[in-house]
């Protein structure tokens, strides 16, 4: 089965990848979850992200804050797609983080969300899995038909209650 790896700057992170975990092992997506810093383990971010192929990973998530490095680390050691996951920090409420994760130079991308968008960034890599796995494929299909029905019965609920 798929294997996504993610890999968070800091423990204090945790709390933004939680959804995404939750996500992948709710679509049966095993994870690796990892703490590695490209700035104070720089050694261990570049053994994992040059090992990822062979220990069966197929996606990385890379979550990181302030100066976020990390996703362009991983990324310029690796040939698997590596989604960026910026950490909403104390400094400019994330958007250095943001921007350090989106602004990739030309041929080391990272794919990127929004700031604290764990499951995002998790249903990301679910969609780049599902082109290869058609089991995935069927529940992401299954997951977006249950979001529409419930967006419709809110405005079914909204409606009837306005026009009372």
């Amino acid at each position: 089965m798929a294997k996504v790896g993610i890999v968070m700057g800091s423990i204090s992170d945790l709390s933004v990848v939680t959804p995404a975990v939750d996500i992948l092992k709710e679509f049966g997506v095993e994870v690796e979850v990892r703490v590695m810093s490209a700035h104070r383990t720089p050694n261990e971010a570049h053994d994992f992200a040059q090992n990822a192929i062979a220990n069966g990973m197929e996606v990385l998530i890379s979550a990181a804050g302030k100066a976020a490095h990390l996703g362009g680390v991983l990324a310029s050691f690796t040939t698997l797609p590596v989604i960026g996951l910026p950490i909403k920090s104390s400094t400019m409420d994330g958007l250095d983080s943001l921007l350090s994760t989106v602004q990739m130079p030309a041929g080391v991308p990272v794919a990127t969300v929004a700031i604290n968008g764990g499951q995002n960034a998790g249903l990301l890599a679910i969609q780049i899995l599902a082109i290869k796995y058609p089991e995935l494929a069927a529940k992401l299909a299954t997951y977006k038909l249950d979001m529409a029905k419930k967006v419709n019965e809110a405005d079914k609920k909204l409606q009837e209650e306005l026009n009372k």
